[in-house]
């Protein structure tokens, strides 16, 4: 699913519109925190969009851990357009399965990765582990309205003989996670097909 293709239309969607919604109110928490200066891990970064918008208001380093190398090559370019090459780094490392694989960072990002992944328990307690400071994540609703997407998009996927499957994780569940290991949520957007989770320290 995650082509080089999906890559090149993906960076080509946020040239031409920025970022979407969901991830500009991930970056607008984060912000109001206050990112000078800080280092940001984000865990299925993609292209690198959301890092490069953190590194523009002022955040110092970034790392983007990702599973599939076909987004390598439209990060890069990405980076070097925005005038920030050498502030980023792109890995393929999976930090639930190697937690020890990754240095810390003092802010954590999750666009729309904790439904991708089936043990969120691991996931988070790994995300938790590896925040300085902040974490944000994104994730569909527990609604009729995301069982429903989440539905359609694995019926999607089994009709293409794709292996990816999406989840619709318990969103209290997932915060206890985090606030087990002292975040405490700090922010909350609860839209239709996206909801935001923030937390501090």
């Amino acid at each position: 699913m995650f082509t080089t293709g999906f890559a090149r239309h993906v960076a080509r969607r946020y040239r031409k519109r920025g970022l979407d919604r969901t991830a500009a109110r991930m970056v607008a928490f984060l912000q109001e925190r206050g990112i000078e200066g800080a280092t940001v891990l984000e865990i299925g970064g993609g292209v690198g969009e959301i890092q490069i918008e953190l590194l523009r208001r002022g955040a110092a380093s970034a790392v983007g851990l990702e599973l599939s190398p076909s987004y390598r090559d439209e990060a890069a370019r990405l980076l070097a357009e925005a005038g920030l090459t050498g502030r980023a780094q792109y890995r393929i490392h999976d930090i639930a399965a190697d937690p020890g694989g990754v240095a810390a960072a003092d802010v954590v990002v999750l666009h729309r990765v904790v439904c991708c992944y089936p043990d969120y328990e691991r996931l988070l307690a790994a995300v938790a582990d590896h925040a300085g400071r902040l974490v944000v994540f994104s994730h569909p609703p527990r609604n009729l309205a995301g069982r429903v997407f989440v539905g359609v998009t694995n019926l999607a996927m089994r009709l293409r003989k794709q292996r990816y499957r999406a989840f619709v994780h318990p969103p209290e569940a997932m915060l206890d996670v985090l606030r087990e290991r002292g975040l405490r949520p700090a922010y909350a957007h609860r839209g239709l097909t996206w909801q935001v989770a923030g937390l501090e320290r």
